[in-house]
């Protein structure tokens, strides 16, 4: 049961878990948002007359198709597509396409729901979707990729558009993808449209959104050390997690902050490298070659390389920086990091941190900061994209970084308050929940 006193939120996550088995993703995200809402619910009675808990933990609209595509050597084959529209009470659906093995419902509802908390935060007036697919696109030739990417968007055109639904990359789904789903959107629709982000420079992409989630990650955790601990990231040594775009830009930023990354991971293994990661190498691997972390040890003397990524959490640090994939610190996992004297962790992936692991960093006085908060420069960004789309314009990256950084430490200060006026002072998890949910909760309200 969780851990509320609340009868009617109590009575919600009942109907949720009974109309949604088998999902352990999305019930632990709804789980969370639940808990940290309780005492907005009971100052606001209206929320509960109006049924708005209910309407927000039940998806729009689902959808569900099949993938056809065909390999290179001429054989069938079949994925699963999804979109879940989640909530449009404060602009159209706005969300990340991912492609991976894992995909499924529970992972697509559970991103969708956080997505609807995350883009109220920004600001910006985007509701929440989510979506993509199981097909794996490491180990495919681009040209199984563009044909895979064609078929899902040959059925994702449907429901999509740049009023109605603006998809964007996340895990799989870089600028090679996306180019393929827009080149088949453009052909299909006979339109030149903003409707995915993360495009080319050339075809209406933004300056800064490749770096955008790393970098707003560590604009979030500068402006949270600065207020909640009067420190600064100079000289600070940090793990990270991952090696895609936003543990690759994470690294960067942290860097030209003064700080010192000293990890990297993919889902084989990890390395330390007590110098500091060469972001050159890495990059060169990751971004270039799409090789395995494990060559970055081959290449970079001084450096180890460890196999499974979980022992990356076993690193000393003064700040961890989770950036790979849902529920990879656990409960052992961050006590591990308290012992070893960790001051500050803040999630650059999708709720990266189980309920057990919030927990002891909660209890420890561990600056800890949500996805929802603080990863939230990646969709910032895509709505400052949408934005230069609507205008025909195109920012400079200085213009874009500075709108950026700006839109982060708000979101900083909005859960931090939110936190602070409802009785729960410094819990950045609870105050994101609260803020989030107050923009979009009274925009249903105020529509009917």
């Amino acid at each position: 049961m969780i851990s509320i006193t609340s009868t009617y939120l109590k009575s919600v996550y009942a109907t949720v878990e009974r109309r949604n088995p088998g999902e352990p993703e999305f019930l632990q995200a709804v789980r969370e948002v639940l808990e940290s809402i309780e005492p907005v619910v009971i100052k606001h009675p209206e929320y509960e007359k109006n049924g708005i808990i209910e309407r927000l933990t039940e998806p729009e609209r689902f959808i569900h198709f099949s993938v056809p595509w065909t390999d290179d050597k001429g054989a069938m084959r079949v994925n699963r597509g999804y979109r879940v529209q989640f909530n449009s009470a404060i602009g159209p659906y706005k969300g990340g396409l991912r492609l991976h093995p894992s995909v499924c419902p529970s992972i697509i509802k559970f991103l969708g729901f956080e997505q609807t908390f995350k883009n109220s935060l920004t600001g910006l007036s985007m509701g929440g979707a989510k979506g993509g697919s199981d097909f794996d696109p490491k180990g495919k030739s681009d040209a199984e990729v563009m044909r895979f990417c064609q078929s899902f968007m040959t059925e994702l055109q449907r429901y999509i558009g740049s009023w109605t639904d603006i998809p964007a990359g996340d895990i799989g789904v870089g600028g090679r993808e996306i180019g393929f789903m827009f080149g088949q959107y453009k052909r299909i629709r006979n339109e030149f449209t903003g409707v995915l982000t993360g495009k080319h420079l050339a075809s209406g992409g933004s300056l800064v959104r490749t770096e955008a989630t790393g970098y707003g990650l560590l604009y979030f955790v500068e402006e949270m050390l600065e207020r909640m601990k009067n420190e600064s990231m100079k000289g600070k040594t940090v793990t990270i997690s991952g090696s895609g775009n936003v543990a690759i830009y994470a690294t960067e930023k942290a860097g030209h902050l003064g700080a010192k990354v000293i990890t990297a991971s993919d889902s084989n293994g990890y390395v330390v490298d007590k110098n500091g990661i060469d972001l050159a190498v890495l990059k060169q691997i990751k971004e270039v070659e799409r090789g395995r972390i494990s060559e970055y040890a081959k290449r970079v003397p001084g450096s180890e390389y460890h196999e499974g990524w979980e022992g990356v959490w076993t690193v000393k640090c003064n700040i961890a920086l989770p950036c790979a994939t849902q529920n990879e610190i656990d409960g052992k996992s961050a006590q591990t990091l308290v012992d070893n004297g960790v001051i500050a962790v803040a999630e650059g992936s999708n709720m990266p941190t189980t309920p057990e692991g919030i927990e002891v960093f909660l209890k420890n006085g561990v600056l800890f900061a949500p996805g929802k908060a603080s990863n939230a420069g990646g969709v910032a960004t895509s709505g400052l994209e949408m934005c230069q789309n609507s205008q025909r314009e195109s920012w400079t990256f200085e213009e874009v970084d500075a709108k950026l950084k700006k839109i982060m430490i708000d979101i900083f200060h909005r859960s931090y308050d939110a936190a602070e006026k409802y009785g729960v002072k410094d819990n950045l998890v609870a105050g994101a929940n609260i803020a989030g949910f107050l923009k979009v909760a009274n925009a249903m309200l105020w529509q009917g």
